[in-house]
């Protein structure tokens, strides 16, 4: 004859359950912020990286044109950039003129704004100017070509890298 033994089936008690489900909660509660300010400071590094990309290409703009700076701030906007142009920065170059450029290959996106079209807008960067996703010291051709970006498009607070 089989000796029958009972057996209890063993399982976690609420107790051992109440106390992973804490743990886990603080573990949560810490590690949850810090992503957080990740995507922030991620966002932060691709606008300066894209700043510094603009600032090259103007620059190598202004070389090629006999230092005259890209007029960013008229209708034509991101044209003088994204788009080749003669050496005295016609957008529609005769046939069989020296073009340059295009200088980016899209329009680049203010991450901190997330606007589809950025609007540039001239300054020199000592204040903020409301609606704008960059800020262009173009003042007629006569500024410095440096770029700055904001943060929001209503408060235009400056972001320098």
């Amino acid at each position: 004859m089989r000796n029958m033994r009972t057996t209890r089936a063993r399982g976690f008690t609420l107790i051992e359950i109440l106390i992973v489900v804490i743990i886990l909660g603080i573990l949560a509660a810490i590690v949850i912020p810090q992503f957080t300010s990740a995507s922030n400071d991620a966002r932060k590094s691709n606008v300066s990286s894209t700043l510094q990309t603009l600032r090259s290409q103007v620059e190598l703009y202004k070389l090629q044109h006999n230092d005259n700076l890209p007029n960013l701030t008229d209708t034509n906007n991101w044209a003088y950039l994204v788009k080749k142009t003669d050496v005295n920065s016609s957008l529609t170059p005769a046939a069989g003129a020296v073009t340059f450029g295009p200088y980016m290959q899209d329009v680049p996106v203010n991450a901190l704004t997330g606007t589809k079209v950025p609007v540039i807008k001239n300054g020199d960067g000592s204040a903020a100017v409301a609606g704008a996703d960059y800020i262009y010291d173009y003042n007629g051709g006569n500024g410095t070509g440096r770029m700055w970006a904001t943060t929001d498009t209503t408060a235009g607070t400056i972001f320098v890298p």
